[in-house]
């Protein structure tokens, strides 16, 4: 994987070989039609991003048919109850099999964050999902000397592709293509729906603005008229994980109408996208992430707004990722893990969300339970201002400090070591780390240095943050990491961590800072 977010396929893949038979035939009319569509609407991100620098940030929509207009979606029984959608790599298939096998109402397969981007990857979890789907997945079960295979559930299972920002190199001679497009067409040209229980369901990711809903509805009918099925076979739920797009939430779901059963608070991938958007404004400097409480204003204003939108209209409203997670060797970690799951959820709960998101079966029973089943569609939130503050200053939030900065140093080469070693996700010192939360620690550090953000020192002097403060950091850290490595590192991939070290501090330096 470069750092544009190509992934490219092997110098000698011969598509017509390698991949299913009649593929080929497949995508090419597609992507004639969709990737020159993509690549406007990335080009379409970066002025926003740009206007948003120059201090035109995003805001509401004016008046329109979607926000004036009665209108309702209709969520088929089978979705009824979303109270918890747990997620994991598709890449890990014993994983998968784990949450599927977990009585959780929802799984989401993941080939996005949490699944590194790389050919062979992609390729595992795309073979792992078609094997789900077909309920052949199956792992070895040494512990009890037995292989475990996916058992038919009532569990609804989404699948979420790479997103919109990402291409996909090497399988169209000379031509790159929306990596989403490539994921869905790959496992959309091999399945027959007849397998599933339910309509064919996908967990749409990194959406900007309402305009990019058109391509996923357009695509979505004609992946349906392919198969002969109704237009609006095709069913989704979105992520709202950027800034721009929580000003164009109902605007964005009255144009997916036809197909989106709901909206999701992509909370860690939000926060990353807030300070991307806000990081030339010298107030607005997030402190500690771990010191952030869950009920944050500019989290609590987004997470109630969400669910008047959707709630409004018939739509499902899904929480985000409780980073912490539990442990089964750890008693006091594992003790705290859940208390604050069931906080977070709990407040969620009361924000009206119908549900949210983990990623370990144990959290599932804790989560189930804190929302009302098998949803609070019919119920509407007190809201005192339609259109809400949705980026207070986090002012008097959590702390700011120079250890904050060293976690982050030390999370984020970690972090990238495991990505260098195949892992798009990793459990670092209690929590899942993923893509989303490797981008908020390394913006959290860009926008330390842009404003040369004062904390006391490691000798309780005032320091100020500099490029050469966090390069020393980075050494520092680095050389920590490497004397006592951490669980998560054996011996092979610990040859990798000088190149993660640079990868990570190279990423931060030059502002590479979006979601890749």
């Amino acid at each position: 994987m470069n750092p544009q977010g190509m992934n490219y396929a092997p110098e000698n893949l011969n598509p017509e070989k390698d991949l299913p038979k009649g593929f080929l035939e497949f995508l090419l009319p597609l992507h004639k039609q969709f990737t020159p569509w993509q690549q406007k609407l990335i080009a379409k991100r970066a002025d926003v991003l740009q206007a948003s620098h120059r201090g035109h940030a995003p805001d509401y929509l004016p008046v329109s048919e979607a926000t004036t207009k009665d209108w309702r979606i209709e969520v088929p029984d089978w979705c009824a109850d979303q109270r918890n959608q747990m997620t994991g790599p598709a890449d890990d298939g014993e994983l998968t099999v784990k949450l599927l096998n977990s009585g959780s109402p929802a799984v989401m397969i993941d080939l996005e964050d949490s699944t590194a981007n790389t050919w062979d990857h992609i390729m595992l979890a795309i073979e792992n999902t078609l094997a789900a789907y077909k309920y052949e997945l199956s792992y070895d079960d040494k512990k009890r000397g037995k292989k475990v295979t996916v058992q038919r559930s009532k569990t609804v299972t989404w699948v979420r592709p790479r997103g919109l920002h990402i291409s996909q190199g090497g399988v169209i001679r000379n031509e790159i293509t929306s990596a989403s497009l490539f994921d869905l067409a790959l496992i959309w040209h091999q399945i027959d729906p007849a397998w599933l229980p339910h309509n064919f369901s996908v967990y749409i990711p990194k959406s900007e603005s309402a305009e990019e809903a058109f391509w996923w509805r357009d695509l979505f009918q004609a992946f349906a008229k392919h198969k002969g099925l109704p237009p609006d076979y095709i069913k989704c739920m979105a992520l709202v994980e950027a800034h721009p797009l929580a000003y164009q939430m109902e605007e964005f779901l009255f144009n997916l109408r036809d197909h989106c059963l709901g909206l999701n608070l992509g909370r860690w991938d939000y926060m990353a996208s807030l300070i991307h958007f806000m990081i030339e404004d010298p107030d607005w400097i997030l402190p500690d992430r771990n010191t952030i409480p869950h009920d944050v204003a500019f989290f609590q204003n987004f997470r109630t707004l969400m669910p008047e939108i959707c709630h409004k209209h018939g739509a499902h409203a899904i929480g985000g990722m409780t980073a912490l997670y539990p442990s089964r060797s750890d008693a006091e970690l594992n003790e705290r893990a859940l208390k604050v799951l069931k906080q977070d959820k709990k407040n969620e709960a009361d924000c009206l969300m119908d549900g949210a998101w983990t990623g370990h079966p144990d959290q599932n029973e804790i989560a189930v339970a804190q929302f009302p089943y098998p949803n609070q569609i019919a119920k509407r939130p007190k809201l005192p201002n339609s259109h809400p503050d949705l980026r207070p200053i986090p002012k008097g939030v959590g702390a700011t400090t120079l250890a904050g900065t060293r976690a982050a140093v030390r999370t984020v080469i970690r972090y990238r070591n495991g990505v260098l070693n195949g892992n798009g996700a990793s459990l670092l010192d209690g929590y899942m780390e993923d893509l989303a939360t490797d981008r908020i620690y390394r913006l959290m550090i860009a926008q330390r240095v842009k404003h040369k953000v004062r904390v006391t020192g490691d000798e309780g002097k005032p320091v100020e943050h500099s490029s050469a403060l966090v390069t020393r950091i980075f050494d520092e850290e680095l050389a920590k990491v490497q004397k006592d490595l951490p669980a998560e590192i054996d011996r092979m991939a610990a040859v990798t961590l000088p190149e993660a070290r640079s990868v990570a501090e190279d990423m931060i330096v030059q502002g590479r800072h979006s979601p890749i």
